[in-house]
């Protein structure tokens, strides 16, 4: 079981020096290609929603709320029921939910494909099986809940795409699976590397994602302050 004050919160020098082997630093990320099926971008202003699993949500959602076109993100739980989305519950990694987050965006602004690209690109490592950097269990899971045919459509196309490209030395093992459900998670952890950005585990495995994300698309890259 974990806790706010727990594995991630207070992790040791030897577990961060750890972390930055095995997945964590920004230098290991990929600038990927676009993917070649996607949406195009609407005509008319609106929102539309995406929900995506990749490691801890902190860093998640670090990413994509400062992507220009996304208008709100959200912590959460994704996967499992209703009953159980509370962050102990998961913690005991037995209720079938995956730590995600939701990405409210415009799609005259940006299209799913290119949340897909940073998703790969930046936000996590989808061919470690459930884990990322020192985070383990199926809540770090590498997920893409789709909400609707279009989005399967597009994700499953990437996946084929870049496994066929060998752009990652490893198979992609991100599971493509229909949304049933998003809970959104307790207060303390919204923004959460935003407001703690002195904390050692986000200055090790957060940290470098944002940095990463500015580097690769500067043209999507702004400026995030909080709601």
């Amino acid at each position: 079981m974990r806790s706010i004050f727990g594995l991630r919160a207070a992790l040791s020098t030897a577990l961060l020096v750890s972390a930055v082997c095995i997945g964590c630093r920004a230098e290991t990320r990929l600038n990927i290609p676009a993917p070649e099926t996607d949406a195009t971008l609407a005509a008319k202003s609106g929102k539309q929603t995406a929900v995506f699993a990749g490691g801890c949500f902190w860093g998640t959602q670090s990413v994509f709320e400062r992507v220009k076109g996304v208008v709100d993100t959200t912590a959460g739980y994704s996967g499992g029921s209703a009953a159980t989305a509370t962050y102990e519950q998961v913690g005991q990694e037995n209720t079938g939910h995956a730590e995600s987050v939701k990405v409210v965006f415009d799609p005259s602004k940006i299209t799913y494909g290119k949340l897909l690209q940073i998703f790969f690109s930046v936000v996590h490592d989808p061919t470690q099986l459930n884990r990322q950097g020192p985070d383990v269990g199926t809540s770090y899971r590498s997920v893409i809940f789709y909400s609707n045919e279009e989005q399967h459509k597009i994700s499953a196309a990437y996946i084929a795409q870049l496994d066929a490209a060998k752009v990652f030395p490893k198979p992609i093992v991100t599971q493509v699976t229909p949304l049933k459900g998003f809970y959104e998670a307790e207060s303390y952890h919204q923004d959460y590397a935003l407001y703690h950005p002195d904390n050692k585990y986000i200055l090790v495995c957060d940290k470098p994602k944002v940095e990463a994300l500015k580097a690769q698309f500067p043209e999507l890259f702004k400026e995030y302050k909080g709601k």
